[in-house]
């Protein structure tokens, strides 16, 4: 680390890279950045710690920087092509992180799903506990002097976990997605085992999970779940509408009983591999049990808001699986009230690969509807549409434009889920919007 240069993040706005540009701008460090001029959900907490963010322009890169290099973009990008240039440093994101955690008890969170709520969760949890610096992929970070723990979300596509090699991991699943990179399950469970051997003390993985069972490793694995083959198991689960309760066991010594605000049956699961990390390293109970009653979540993770009789919900769920876990978590909380999902598809690969899986998650609604498939700056075009996953589905499928969100207005005391890892939320303002209108008019 070096306090004589600015660190200059190419692409800030990036749900990691502002977390990063954050934990920076903490620990003390001159940090600036550019990214494209659309407003992002990740914009106001860069803008709150007063971090310049500019527009994208090659006349940004100049003499005294460091160049933190988002991974959506390539070294053709303007900006890094300047700057290697002019032999300015530049580390890709996943690289700086890799050296940043160094010096820290650091816990790192992969999985195809799940990654971002339990690394809230654990950051939560541990915060409260003792000084805990945290990188979350909802865009928050932060650098906390004299921190004793580093919590961080790892991605795994394009293998970019394998630049950190953390004390522990946690291990929510290993499924097939990033059909862009990925070949299939095989080489989504290599990189994952290839990252496994590079833990230092132990992983916590899900004991449900056929491909994390098969985990050769030098380091202990402990599975944790609802199983008696699990080490560490939820035992006299009671889900309710307030949320979630349950008995945690590590073999035969009880840890206590745990309650959650939060619904769904994967946050009790990622709530036992936040007590599996925290018995290790010796936390006491009592404190886990009052930071896991008080979490609130992590944004875009089934955020809610009331508007007129409805209530609407926002979620990054882009995978078969997270819509399945999402609408379940909507069916624990609101059991009597109508589901409608609003689904935006993310990128034309994962359209295609997982048709059949989409349509089957989505069907767990009682009424769907669709976007145009989101794009991505990687892939812009595909031999597939939103029209071909509606015909797949049978509680719906009607694709929705953002000038006529009108459909939804049928519905009255229900719950619509936006869902979508893209731009979805400009069609639920839009919405919002016709429904603000609509409720001003009968007033």
């Amino acid at each position: 680390m070096d306090n004589a240069t600015v660190y200059h993040f190419v692409g800030i706005k990036g749900s990691g890279m502002s977390a990063l540009a954050l934990i920076l701008h903490d620990k003390g460090f001159k940090v600036q950045g550019s990214d494209i001029t659309q407003y992002t959900f990740t914009q106001r907490g860069l803008e709150q710690a007063g971090i310049d963010v500019m527009a994208f322009d090659e006349a940004n890169i100049h003499e005294g920087l460091t160049i933190i290099a988002g991974n959506s973009f390539t070294d053709d990008h303007p900006e890094i092509k300047k700057a290697r240039e002019m032999g300015l440093p530049v580390y890709r994101y996943h690289e700086f992180l890799g050296h940043l955690i160094e010096g820290y008890t650091s816990i790192g969170v992969a999985g195809a799903h799940g990654k971002t709520s339990t690394t809230g969760l654990l950051s939560h949890v541990l915060s409260g506990v003792a000084p805990t610096s945290f990188l979350i992929g909802d865009g928050t970070g932060k650098g906390t002097p004299n921190a004793r723990f580093f919590v961080y979300e790892a991605d795994e596509y394009r293998r970019h976990f394998l630049a950190t090699k953390p004390d522990y991991a946690i291990m929510t699943n290993i499924d097939f997605d990033h059909p862009d990179y990925y070949t299939g399950i095989d080489d989504v469970y290599s990189a994952f085992e290839t990252w496994a051997n590079q833990v230092k003390k132990g992983i916590f993985a899900w004991g449900d999970d056929p491909e994390l069972r098969k985990l050769k490793t030098d380091v202990p694995v402990y599975y944790y779940g609802t199983s008696d083959r699990d080490d560490f198991q939820a035992k006299n689960i009671k889900r309710s509408t307030t949320g979630s309760n349950f008995d945690v066991y590590h073999g035969d010594e009880f840890l206590g009983n745990f309650e959650i605000h939060l619904y769904g049956e994967h946050n009790v699961l990622n709530s036992l591999a936040v007590i599996a990390v925290s018995y290790f390293e010796k936390v006491n109970m009592d404190e886990i049990k009052h930071e896991l009653a008080d979490f609130k979540g992590v944004k875009r993770r089934f955020t809610e808001r009331k508007l007129a009789d409805m209530t609407i919900i926002d979620d990054y769920a882009h995978h078969p699986s997270e819509i399945k876990a999402t609408l379940d978590a909507a069916r624990q909380k609101y059991p009597d009230k109508e589901i409608i999902a609003v689904f935006q598809p993310h990128t034309f690969s994962r359209t295609i690969a997982l048709m059949d899986d989409f349509a089957k998650s989505l069907n767990l609604a009682d009424k769907v509807f669709l976007t145009n498939i989101f794009s991505s700056a990687r892939e812009t075009a595909g031999a597939v549409s939103s029209k071909d996953l509606a015909a797949k589905i049978v509680k719906g499928g009607e694709i929705l434009t953002v000038d006529n969100m009108s459909p939804l207005l049928d519905f009255h005391d229900a719950v619509v889920v936006f869902m979508g890892a893209g731009d979805v939320q400009k069609y639920e303002r839009s919405y919002e919007e016709l429904l603000s209108h609509l409720s001003l008019k009968n007033n």
